[in-house]
């Protein structure tokens, strides 16, 4: 079973943005998939849109798993499943191969 682990902690904002300081309107997301020793990573970006009548939560009480909900929410349902599903194939491409990404200590 693949665990996927995103990380949603780096956005771009704007400074001010109406009445509304530092909005987040671009998240760079990076989707990790483990199994077992294999880990498998996915990077990329995903505007976010402030909703209108939604109600804004300030920079500060921002958490990852709100940012991540909204990027899940901007891409649909169909990206989220395709990024699943690229990293389910990488990791399987290296369980068949044999091969590991190890990093070597100083």
């Amino acid at each position: 079973m693949i665990i996927y682990n995103w990380n949603c902690k780096t956005v771009d904002i704007h400074p001010q943005d109406k009445d509304k300081t530092n909005v987040v309107y671009n998240v760079h997301w990076i989707v990790t998939g483990v199994q077992e020793e294999y880990s498998v990573n996915n990077i990329g970006t995903q505007v976010v849109q402030l909703s209108e009548g939604g109600t804004f939560i300030p920079f500060e009480d921002l958490t990852n798993e709100i940012i991540v909900g909204w990027t899940k929410d901007d891409m649909g349902e169909e990206q989220v499943k395709a990024i699943k599903a690229s990293i389910a194939s990488q990791i399987e491409e290296e369980i068949e191969t044999k091969t590991i990404t190890v990093t070597i200590g100083e």
